[in-house]
């Protein structure tokens, strides 16, 4: 076999380890595919790591153990991920984006690859210590936030729907209370969807008075799966209390629905803190 130079077998890690997020690789694979030593890679692996922090690129962590390897994890800084959220908040507080409801017009933010997998990362990099094994997320809105979630996380997506379909098999069905409007919705899941004693994360595009996350906490209740979070793209300021808690969002609406001018969107309470901190 050809020999292999380092600016080459650099180029190939980083493109490995990048595009199978929270996937541990162990050094015996590095070593068999380049034909290097142990302690090549290790120096490989330190200057990457050294790389990726000096430029705010993620977190190249070595993991031991039987089972251990190098992991990379997409991140960004507590600052990068407040003026990111910051910016979107600019974006979003044009009282034309205002929908009957109370809702914000969010379909064009949520459909720009590079908006969605900034918001996945930041959700992720909550979550890694939780390990959840899918994200859940209820059609349609909140589909691409979550998928960009679960591919930081290296988990699966999975999708509640509105109604059974025939393609995904027998599936188990509970009716919930939608906590904006008090109507009584189903919620649908392919019994073949999870598992039980899995962990999952909840993410979705909206969060008003938790209704629908409270249903898709009650259907994971019914697998037996155990829920470690939820976290939002918006959330509406409100004074009453949400049917869920613990929840994270990264951005908060504030409007007084008598008068839409006074629309205001800002950055979450634990993104600027933290960012302080």
């Amino acid at each position: 076999m050809e020999r292999i130079k380092r600016n080459e077998r650099m180029a190939a890690l980083t493109q490995m380890l990048t595009a199978s997020p929270n996937r541990i690789f162990t050094l015996s694979h590095f070593c068999e595919l380049f034909g290097a030593a142990k302690s090549t890679l290790s120096e490989d692996v330190d200057i990457l790591r050294e790389t990726f922090a000096a430029f705010g690129l993620g977190e190249l962590s070595t993991v031991t153990g039987a089972a251990g390897g190098v992991r990379y994890r997409p991140a960004m800084s507590r600052q990068s991920a407040l003026a990111f959220v910051q910016t979107l908040c600019q974006e979003l507080q044009s009282p034309s984006r205002l929908l009957p409801g109370g809702f914000l017009y969010l379909n064009d933010i949520l459909c720009m690859p590079d908006i969605v997998r900034g918001m996945g990362v930041i959700i992720a990099g909550e979550y890694y210590d939780a390990a959840p094994d899918f994200v859940l997320s209820m059609e349609t809105k909140g589909i691409p936030v979550a998928l960009m979630t679960a591919q930081s996380l290296g988990v699966p997506l999975v999708i509640a729907r509105r109604a059974s379909k025939v393609y995904e098999g027998p599936a188990v069905n509970i009716n919930y209370v939608a906590g904006s409007s008090g109507r009584i919705e189903t919620m649908s899941l392919s019994r073949r969807a999870v598992h039980e004693g899995q962990r999952a994360l909840i993410v979705d595009d909206f969060i008003k008075a938790g209704g629908t996350a409270k249903g898709m906490m009650d259907l994971m209740g019914e697998f037996g799966v155990n829920v470690v979070g939820a976290a939002f793209v918006m959330a509406m300021a409100q004074t009453r209390e949400k049917l869920i808690h613990d929840e994270k969002a990264l951005m908060v609406m504030h409007m007084d629905a008598a008068a839409p001018s006074t629309l205001r969107v800002r950055p979450a309470d634990w993104l600027s803190c933290e960012a302080r901190a």
